[in-house]
């Protein structure tokens, strides 16, 4: 059984998908232990709910990144991870803890990177009058969301939405697409190989996997 750790800084709706995935049996797999940030974060409370160790790693009580990024190394390391998840968790990385984690660590993004790389996609992207958005999982690299992409998801943007509006549509294909991209490593069907992703032995565009509309396996 694969064991997976979760890291966030919130409200923890991706881990709240990924522990429902893995309660239903959709995912191979078993969250052994949720790491975050702050102890504020909702989602500590959902995995109390259902069961998951949780431990706090407060980057207020370290002096730098790196010293705090070696500590958050050692946390994540007490869980004996097959797979690190980052959902909702707001830092950035040193380029030592992201070697460490190399091939097994996964981020989503809000936005059909490589666009908007960095914060605030979803205004960025109304701003540019773009008439789709979506998020990306991807493989985290030493490069800021820049990492190879997996699996993307679009939704529209419709003249007179803001950001909030495009957010909740985006989240709901979030809640869709990491789930499925984590049930492909857990079933060790995905790779990093480099800085490349491949599927089932097939190397993965760069917008990550595409398929026809009614793919049942997306709608997983």
């Amino acid at each position: 059984m694969n064991a997976i750790v979760v890291l966030i800084s919130g409200n923890g709706s991706n881990l709240q998908a990924i522990i429902d995935g893995c309660a239903k049996g959709t995912i191979p797999g078993k969250i052994t232990g949720v790491i975050a940030n702050k102890a504020s974060a909702y989602g500590l409370q959902r995995a109390t709910a259902a069961g998951i160790a949780t431990r706090v790693v407060s980057h207020k009580d370290y002096s730098d990144r790196a010293s705090y990024d070696k500590a958050l190394q050692q946390a994540i390391e007490g869980f004996a991870p097959s797979l690190v998840v980052l959902a909702g968790f707001m830092r950035i990385l040193t380029p030592a803890f992201v070697q460490h984690f190399s091939g097994k660590l996964l981020n989503i993004h809000p936005s059909l990177l490589p666009k908007y790389q960095g914060l605030n996609t979803h205004q960025r992207a109304i701003d540019a009058g773009d008439t789709e958005h979506g998020c990306s999982v991807h493989f985290v690299t030493e490069q800021l969301d820049g990492g190879p992409v997996i699996l993307q998801a679009k939704v529209p943007i419709f003249p007179g939405d803001d950001a909030s509006t495009v957010a909740e549509r985006v989240h709901e294909q979030e809640h869709l697409i990491y789930p499925l991209v984590v049930r492909w490593f857990c079933q060790n069907r995905l790779q990093q190989r480099g800085n490349e992703a491949w599927l089932d032995g097939n190397l993965l565009s760069v917008q990550g996997y595409a398929e026809d509309e009614d793919d049942s396996e997306v709608a997983c």
